[in-house]
């Protein structure tokens, strides 16, 4: 078992976004550390045709993953919403049996300077952990007068702190890449799932979302040291932010001393669809006229 491979779960939609990922990894990978980038069954032809081979990667299916939990209900994956499902099919990465840790990607990562396993974990091997309070973030939300940002997050991560019966400071264990040990998750398996007669996949719901889980469940059952470190992809979560950072002189060369990456959320960066926005015409319209009016907002 290796100590560290990169892992991205994907689809159809964001193959252009996972070209763009592999393509950066392929450049600043640096000691080489193995990616592997899994998709649904259904998609490989397409995903061939896309990534063609100029980036090196291991191609797994989602359907492999799944069935790696002995437990694991198949029929329930199948009948899940591809939002969710994603989230747990990458929670489970680490039944392959292929690393101790992994650096878990989305497609909208690019990354921007060179890495190298000491980006992640420590010389005597336990991984850091993506762990803060999310202040500089809730701050700008808060001074653009974008307040539902901090309530809904901040009520997604207490109701997970509720569930560990866990008292204290609020943390976020986001944005990805989120560094994963399987420790962790094996000792949720261990501690909570199979005494409760579930698996993750009844566990994790669209307000338990699988970095906030991972992060209570290392406080609760500590199966590694915490190491904690910031985010090390700068994330831009919505077209606001984006501009707004961007005017005051943000530039992806002025972010690399801070950062590895960067993460272009797709939620609001349709022009990197495969086949395009496929929403109507007066929805496309509607979109870019908010989007104006959002940059117009940053002047103020």
């Amino acid at each position: 078992m290796r100590d560290l491979v990169l892992y991205c779960k994907s689809y159809k939609r964001d193959f252009l976004r996972l070209k763009r990922l592999a393509l950066s990894v392929e450049k600043f990978n640096v000691e080489r550390i193995p990616f592997y980038v899994s998709t649904p069954d259904a998609d490989k032809a397409l995903f061939d045709e896309v990534l063609g081979d100029e980036a090196t990667f291991i191609w797994v299916s989602d359907e492999s993953i799944v069935r790696a939990n002995p437990n694991a209900d198949f029929i329930l994956y199948q009948s899940m919403l591809g939002g969710l499902s994603q989230q747990i099919v990458k929670s489970e990465f680490w039944r392959l049996g292929i690393s101790e840790n992994y650096v878990c990607l989305d497609s909208d990562s690019v990354f921007i300077r060179d890495f190298r396993c000491s980006d992640f974990i420590g010389n005597n091997g336990e991984p850091y952990t993506v762990i803060h309070q999310n202040k500089d973030f809730f701050q700008m939300a808060s001074n653009r007068r974008q307040l539902k940002v901090e309530k809904d997050l901040r009520a997604e991560s207490v109701k997970v702190m509720d569930f560990f019966s866990r008292q204290g400071p609020v943390y976020y264990c986001a944005p990805s890449p989120f560094i994963w040990s399987s420790k962790v998750w094996r000792s949720l398996d261990e501690n909570l799932l199979i005494p409760a007669g579930i698996t993750i996949w009844e566990f994790i719901k669209k307000d338990m979302p699988e970095s906030l889980v991972y992060g209570e469940t290392l406080l609760k059952y500590r199966a590694i040291r915490l190491l904690p470190i910031e985010p090390i992809f700068r994330v831009y979560h919505y077209d606001w932010q984006y501009y707004l950072l961007r005017r005051i002189g943000e530039t992806q060369a002025r972010l690399i001393d801070g950062y590895l990456g960067v993460i272009y959320q797709s939620t609001w960066q349709s022009e990197m669809h495969l086949g395009g926005d496929a929403k109507p015409f007066f929805s496309r319209a509607l979109k870019k006229i908010k989007r104006i009016y959002r940059y117009m907002q940053s002047f103020t």
